[in-house]
């Protein structure tokens, strides 16, 4: 099994790696708008690890599709949820490689996913909503599982988040894309207060037909709930419960679900 990653604009192959279970692709020029880079795997599914920028942070993915495509973000898509300098300048170095057998089994954060893209690239794990405020990359549902807890101010980078766009009825769907034996989630609200409220309880309804309610406090910590185990592929956060408080601006930093893939 083997991979390789290749810079494209439209349909024009700028520069390809050789393939190998691992494989980098170094360019020296600035990106163009309608740049992207694909990883290509040789079968999939496949768990494989990545890193598109010096600037975010590794991650594991679920790989449905091959290739997998991520596109260079521009303008507020770059500016507000990555951090000053992530894809800019003229040197770059992108990586990715097959991910080793106890990488997949051990028991982690499966819901994190720093290269998750705002829509649904065929990489998993992957965020939604139907609701995300003005409907800016600030406050994308993807900002809740990119491994940032930074949560005591609000907008952009490193205090990107969730934000329901005041809608009573947002709901926030995860998709692991793959059979997860969890038993703890956390819970890291957006806790900008008094400019923030905060959830009292939410529901998650999760993949297998069960859910659960967690209630919730007025913290900036993270907040840890044991879940009995189950084996889901993904969950839906539903029926979020405001405090009564003089604040419209409840907000998730970050979800985390933890166990082990099956």
């Amino acid at each position: 099994m083997s991979l390789h990653i290749t810079l494209v604009h439209g349909q024009q192959q700028l520069q390809q790696s050789p393939s190998g279970t691992s494989a980098y692709l170094a360019f020296p020029h600035q990106y163009a708008e309608g740049d992207a880079l694909q990883v290509t795997v040789d079968r999939v599914p496949a768990y494989v690890w990545v890193q598109m920028d010096a600037g975010l942070k590794p991650a594991l993915l679920y790989v449905t599709k091959s290739p997998w495509v991520f596109t260079i973000p521009f303008n507020t898509e770059r500016e507000w949820p990555y951090p000053d300098g992530a894809f800019l300048g003229r040197n770059h170095y992108a990586w990715a490689r097959l991910a080793a057998p106890m990488e997949i089994k051990a028991q982690r954060n499966w819901s994190e996913n720093s290269h998750d893209q705002h829509h649904d690239s065929g990489a998993y794990p992957h965020a939604a909503a139907n609701a995300e405020t003005r409907d800016e990359p600030a406050f994308y549902a993807r900002n809740a599982i990119d491994g940032m807890v930074a949560n005591e101010k609000h907008g952009n980078y490193p205090f990107q988040s969730w934000g329901i766009a005041g809608r009573d009825d947002a709901e926030f769907t995860l998709t692991l894309g793959h059979p997860v034996q969890i038993d703890e989630l956390v819970i890291v609200l957006r806790a900008d207060y008094p400019h923030d409220s905060h959830w009292t309880s939410i529901t998650v309804a999760f993949s297998d037909g069960s859910d659960a309610v967690l209630h919730l406090q007025k913290t900036a910590d993270p907040q840890h709930f044991a879940i009995a185990p189950r084996t889901i592929t993904g969950l839906k956060l539903t029926h979020l419960v405001k405090d009564k408080d003089a604040s419209t601006f409840p907000a998730l930093t970050e979800l985390q679900v933890f166990g082990q893939a099956e």
